[in-house]
């Protein structure tokens, strides 16, 4: 048996049993980076980061944990938790772990109607809820919620609604609680994490779905602790490492990262506002980081729009760059699946050397300069943009994983990754193709089943513990997944041809640098149309540039101009499909898609039945008079 089966096989039962592990073996090492606002530092006002030791870390755990077991929760009960990113729900969702009691987690975007939902259909019994706003969403459907008895504050003020019928604490009371309480029963924790159960509920998160209402998905603390043992054992994260986390922690991706982070000791600085990711990275200086590929297309599209912008020489030289980037990532890929070793023709390699000190190491000081791999989920990242990225030094590593395994179960290796693929299976996952392209999954990750859909559930997982995904891929000889797309986007045109909208959607991401989001069409259809978006920080330039100044977005968006320049991008991904498969018509829509109008999950993928209705009007103009084609 192999070290890393051996760990696999004795993992601990629970991450709190992990967590209490690793502070009584680090207790003095740094655990977590927050940013906390100073006040009198300029009109504006300045930030600075702070840090949390593991011992500190834990004394605010226990007393959390503590707070809540003085709340008379018994094990597996549930708690909610409802914020954003920051380090208050990192150490509200271990308080929860260590007091035996599941968490049920809430996009802090999901409406008020939708979160009573998910409160009463996981029975929680109480609910951490970053400030006013998310008090609100509880406190106006109370009485549809009666086994909810408390709610927990991060940040009080003097605002805050009221909630009849409710225990209102803030988040420094119920520590103090907890204080009072490890006062009298100071072996309390250890006594409930020494309860907890491999096969308890941990978790519930609710899939935000494409379609339909949310399912709870069961989790159990076996999932996580093989999650944290799994990342370790694969070198996802090492001892040394600085995270940099603003993924919503709601989603399983930030939760499986939580495991792994405690349980290799790594650092990490936590900061879930999307609008300071560029102005932290370089501050933080992560070594791992994980994203969504709409970040590296917005970043590409970004370096590529302010090249053109500049003009003249800077903008050939990016241009001349970008390429050498992909042909040397490409190339080296190449030669590594051929011949085992990693092979560069010198002149390459020259090129590549230069491309480098022109271009390539000003992206690097973009991240931190000290990035060594940067996981990606949740969609499939343009090949030409992988790429890039590879011959530039900033490695994307894109894994593959649902909310019903726990996050991850494939994940491409730092020192071996292969761009177009999802990576190898983690130790101890298993995965294979059905018959029908569809991948199917088992190993300690999967999930238990939907909370109280036993119909559901038998939908998904056969008798013999495989997880039936929903998605079509490969695997290769070297043990690589690729995904192909969702077995239910896939569509038949009228004629009777299959279609994979996603390779078609990827392929146009990656030509056109002024693409946000676009949506394949042509169900039962004669020939294929697309709803686009475009990135507003991208063709608001451009639009200067010629000469549409002063027009809003939405203005711009519906002009030939704009229509003629995205037309010039579908032709040229055209140019590559079959015929069938090519894009007869487009619709630039006015706005691009959003959370709040319920176009995108909070993990942005594209709800397309929202989309599709929501233009229904402006598909079939598209459609009008149409022949067969």
């Amino acid at each position: 048996m192999s070290s890393a089966q051996h760990l696999l096989e004795s993992r601990p039962q629970s991450v709190a049993h992990i967590f209490l592990s690793r502070v009584e073996a680090t207790p003095d090492r740094e655990a977590y980076r927050y940013p906390v606002a100073t006040a009198g530092h300029g009109a504006a006002g300045t930030e600075e980061w702070r840090s949390l030791t593991w011992a500190q870390t834990a004394e605010r755990v226990k007393a959390i944990a503590a707070g809540l077991l003085t709340l008379g929760l018994r094990p597996e009960e549930r708690v909610a938790i409802s914020s954003s990113t920051r380090v208050e729900w990192i150490l509200a969702d271990l308080g929860m772990m260590c007091a035996g009691v599941a968490a049920t987690a809430v996009y802090p975007s999901t409406n008020a109607e939708e979160t009573a939902y998910i409160l009463a259909d996981s029975g929680s019994r109480a609910i951490f809820v970053e400030n006013a706003e998310q008090l609100a969403k509880v406190a106006i459907h109370t009485d549809g919620l009666p086994g909810l008895d408390t709610v927990i504050v991060f940040d009080p003020d003097a605002d805050m609604p009221r909630a009849e019928g409710l225990d209102v604490l803030t988040l420094a009371e119920l520590e103090k609680r907890g204080t009072a309480h490890l006062q009298k029963h100071p072996d309390a924790i250890d006594a409930a994490v020494g309860a907890i159960r491999p096969d308890g509920l941990a978790t519930l998160i609710y899939t935000s779905g494409t379609t339909g209402r949310p399912k709870g998905v069961r989790l159990v603390h076996d999932c996580w602790s093989y999650q944290a043992v799994a990342q370790e054992v694969s070198g996802l994260l090492l001892p040394d490492d600085v995270q940099f986390l603003w993924l919503p922690l709601s989603h399983v991706f930030g939760n499986a990262l939580i495991a792994g982070q405690v349980k290799t000791g790594s650092v990490i600085a936590v900061d879930g506002r999307i609008d300071r990711i560029i102005t932290n990275l370089p501050v933080v200086r992560p070594t791992v980081m994980a994203s969504a590929p709409r970040i590296f297309e917005k970043v590409y599209n970004g370096i590529a729009a302010r090249s053109k912008a500049e003009g003249g020489a800077k903008h050939k030289i990016f241009l001349w760059a970008a390429q050498v980037a992909r042909d040397y990532a490409r190339t080296g890929q190449e030669t590594v699946v051929a011949t085992g070793r990693r092979s560069l023709p010198l002149w390459l390699s020259v090129r590549h050397a230069v491309a480098d000190r022109l271009v390539y190491g000003k992206i690097r000081a973009a991240f931190g300069g000290e990035l060594r791999g940067s996981a990606s989920g949740s969609a499939a990242l343009a090949p030409d943009i992988g790429y890039f990225f590879a011959g530039a030094g900033v490695p994307v590593l894109e894994g593959y994983g649902l909310t019903e395994t726990s996050a991850a179960v494939t994940v491409n290796p730092v020192e071996n990754f292969r761009v177009g693929t999802v990576g190898r299976p983690l130790p101890g996952t298993e995965v294979r193709i059905a018959e029908d392209g569809e991948i199917l999954l088992k190993g300690p990750g999967v999930m238990r089943g939907y909370h109280n859909l036993p119909e559901k559930t038998a939908e998904v997982l056969d008798s013999d513990g495989w997880f039936h995904t929903g998605d079509i891929g490969e695997i290769d000889k070297d043990g690589f997944v690729r995904i192909t797309d969702r077995k239910k986007d896939l569509f038949k045109t009228s004629g009777g041809k299959y279609i994979a909208p996603t390779e078609i959607e990827s392929r146009f991401k990656a030509v056109c640098p002024y693409a946000s989001n676009i949506l394949v069409i042509g169900n039962n259809r004669n020939y294929c149309t697309a709803l686009i978006t475009v990135e507003e920080s991208v063709i608001m330039p451009w639009a200067e540039s010629q000469g549409l100044g002063g027009r809003s977005y939405a203005e711009i968006a519906s002009s030939p101009e704009a229509h003629a320049l995205i037309d010039g991008f579908v032709q040229r991904v055209n140019g590559d499909l079959q015929r069938w498969q090519t894009i007869k018509k487009f619709a630039v829509l006015p706005r691009d898609l959003d959370i709040e109008h319920g176009e995108l999950t909070p993990s942005l993928k594209v709800k397309r039945p929202v989309v599709e209705r929501e233009y229904a009007e402006v598909v079939e103009a598209m459609y009008e008079g149409a022949r067969e084609a």
